[in-house]
């Protein structure tokens, strides 16, 4: 078995991967939110039930990333405990 040391280091290399991970989600919902507009911009005024679909499936493509967010933090914030009690 691993040292403590060897532990948390493992651990903090995780949790900068993961931070970068949340880095990259977050840049990932900017560009998601400006495809957003623009399909809001191109489509205004439309009725048409594909459309409607297509605006609720990109909302939910991004509620769902921020979700991904909120877990690798609670993530991070558990293996930081484990860590701290090592």
């Amino acid at each position: 078995m691993a040292g403590v040391e060897e532990v948390r280091a493992g651990i903090a290399l995780a949790n900068q991967k993961m931070q970068e991970g949340i880095a990259a989600l977050q840049q990932t919902n900017l560009v998601l939110e400006e495809a957003q507009q623009a399909l809001v911009s191109a489509t205004q005024g439309s009725t048409q039930e594909e459309m409607q679909h297509a605006h609720g499936m990109l909302a939910e493509a991004m509620q769902t990333i921020n979700g991904v967010q909120g877990t690798l933090q609670a993530t991070i914030a558990s293996t930081e405990g484990y860590a701290g009690r090592l």
